[in-house]
C-alpha cells in the first residue's frame, strides 16, 4: 500500500466509525424513545409497538434513512480505496439522493398528518419542528448529493 492510500484511508475509516455510529444511536432511539413518550409511559411493550399507527409509520419510513446511512458507508468504502471514479460511486450517490427525496416526503406527510389530525387533541410544536428540522438536513443531502452524482457522472464520461 503506497502513502496516498494510507493517507485516505485514516479519515475514511473515522467517517465509517461515525456513520456506524450515527446509525446506532438513531435506532437506539428509535427503540428508547417510544417508552418515555407521555401517552406511553404506563403501557406495556405490545400496547406501546402495536397500537400506534404513527409509530409503525416512523419506523417503516426509516428504512430510507437506513439505507441512505449504508449507501454513505459504503461511498466512504470507494474514497478509501481511491476508486471514487466509478459507476459503483454514482449509484451510491444517487441511492443517497433518493433516500434522502423520500424521506422528505415521508416526513412531509407525517408533519401534514399531524397538522390534520392531533392539532387540535395535542400539542403538535415539537413534532412539526423536529419533522421540519429532518426535512431540512434531507434537503441538504439530497441537494449534495444530486451536485457529486453530476460532477462525478461528467468526470466519468469525460474519461
Amino acid at each position: 500500500m503506497d502513502r496516498a492510500q494510507s493517507t485516505n484511508r485514516i479519515p475514511t475509516g473515522f467517517l465509517q466509525v461515525v456513520i456506524v455510529l450515527i446509525g446506532i444511536g438513531a435506532l437506539a432511539f428509535m427503540l428508547w424513545e417510544p417508552h418515555i413518550e407521555g401517552r406511553n409511559a404506563h403501557a406495556t411493550l405490545s400496547e406501546i409497538y402495536f397500537n400506534d399507527p404513527f409509530l409503525a409509520y416512523a419506523y417503516t419510513a426509516s428504512i430510507a434513512f437506513f439505507m441512505a446511512l449504508h449507501q454513505a458507508f459504503k461511498l466512504l468504502g470507494y474514497i478509501g480505496q481511491n476508486n471514487v471514479f466509478s459507476l459503483q460511486s454514482v449509484r451510491a450517490l444517487r441511492t443517497i439522493k433518493t433516500c434522502a427525496i423520500v424521506l422528505i416526503v415521508l416526513i412531509g406527510a407525517a408533519v401534514a398528518y399531524l397538522f390534520i389530525a392531533v392539532r387540535d387533541k395535542d400539542d403538535i410544536a415539537g413534532g412539526v419542528a423536529m419533522g421540519l428540522a429532518m426535512i431540512l438536513v434531507s434537503v441538504v443531502v439530497a441537494t449534495t448529493a444530486a451536485v457529486f452524482e453530476k460532477r462525478l457522472q461528467r468526470a466519468l464520461d469525460t474519461v
